[in-house]
């Protein structure tokens, strides 16, 4: 834990930002310092070689201030849901990207990049794929067009893509999801592979939440990358998905696991960043969340291989938390006002700004 000078220095800041109506921000760091503006997360983060991003959501688009934040205080955009199996495929072999287009669309005005996510999950599948039983012929002949389909529509469009996610549970063994009971373990490396065919160029990852730390759950997936890379699999980076809570404690050896992959030759990003608390919102929960952010920043800017962070969208307003965790929420480094919290300040200081 960090001194309680530093709780005081993120209150006071907050308080002034408030009393001045926020943080001022703009599209690069250059153009910030000319107009004696505060450079942004993404401008502070890009002098690292790193990226800084927020995910997002189709019906929130139409939230003009919401729009603007989100378009000048990061440079990276991850699309929430609208390119999930159940929004690109909603009928077997009819595909409808048009949520996925308008988010790609909305990051190219604003010359942000794009992380796909994600082609395929146990979770968010459309009926005509969960409602039958599939023999391992049929439904490895679905996986392949769902994967190249997609992959190829966005080719050239994001970056990178979680391929897989959330193929294992807690204790590091497979996850019995649809493609894992008819398909088996191969089904992962098999959807590297046509992805890899689909857009040779674009990063692939495989997902996960719980995997900041060391233990049963990130063990299996340096073992499966160490496995993968050795027959040669295409894959490129592990995404933690870094959703943590205050009551549960922070993830100490988060920066020895980063090190780790990186030592497999692949790259890391903590890809769906919030840290929630039990409600309500104290002065000290926040002040912990601050060091919380502060602490995992460092922990990714320590490793040259974690290329960026991602925050799982970026204001309490449109927080996932209290719908799937009733009395729990504040999650995120902007309240639902879209006013910055301590936790702001504390991602700023850790990125080196003021």
């Amino acid at each position: 834990m960090r001194k309680t000078a530093t709780r005081l220095r993120l209150a006071g800041a907050l308080a002034a930002a408030l009393m001045l109506g926020g943080i001022a921000t703009g599209p690069t760091a250059q153009a910030d310092e000319r107009h004696g503006k505060e450079p942004t997360l993404a401008d502070l983060a890009h002098r690292h070689g790193r990226y800084f991003g927020s995910a997002t959501d189709n019906p929130e688009l139409v939230d003009e201030p919401y729009k603007a934040l989100l378009g000048s205080e990061f440079d990276q955009i991850t699309p929430g849901n609208g390119m999930k199996w159940y929004a690109t495929e909603p009928q077997q072999g009819v595909f409808d990207f048009s949520q996925g287009d308008e988010i790609v669309n909305l990051a190219r005005a604003n010359r942000q990049k794009v992380r796909g996510h994600t082609l395929v999950w146990h979770s968010q599948l459309p009926g005509w794929l969960t409602e039958r039983e599939w023999t391992a012929r049929e439904l490895r002949a679905v996986l392949k067009k769902h994967v190249q389909a997609e992959v190829r529509h966005y080719r050239g469009k994001v970056f990178a893509w979680d391929v897989v996610n959330e193929a294992f549970n807690e204790d590091g063994t497979y996850r019995e999801s649809v493609f894992y009971k008819t398909l088996g373990p191969g089904y992962i490396a098999d959807a590297l592979r046509w992805a890899h065919q689909a857009d040779p160029r674009v990063k692939l990852y495989l997902n996960d939440y719980n995997i900041e730390a060391i233990g049963p759950k990130s063990d299996a997936y340096y073992k499966l990358a160490k496995e993968l890379k050795a027959k040669g699999v295409p894959l490129h980076g592990i995404g933690l998905q870094a959703h943590l809570a205050l009551q549960y404690g922070y993830p100490t050896t988060l920066e020895d696991n980063l090190r780790r992959f990186s030592r497999l030759g692949l790259d890391t990003s903590l890809t769906e960043v919030d840290i929630r608390m039990q409600l309500p919102a104290t002065e000290e929960k926040l002040a912990q969340q601050a060091e919380w952010y502060r602490d995992l920043t460092e922990a990714c800017l320590a490793v040259r291989r974690c290329v960026g962070i991602t925050l799982w969208d970026y204001t309490d307003k449109y927080s996932w938390i209290p719908a799937f965790f009733p009395g729990e929420g504040a999650a995120l480094p902007w309240d639902e006002q879209l006013a910055p919290k301590p936790a702001y300040f504390a991602l700023r200081e850790a990125l080196g700004g003021k």
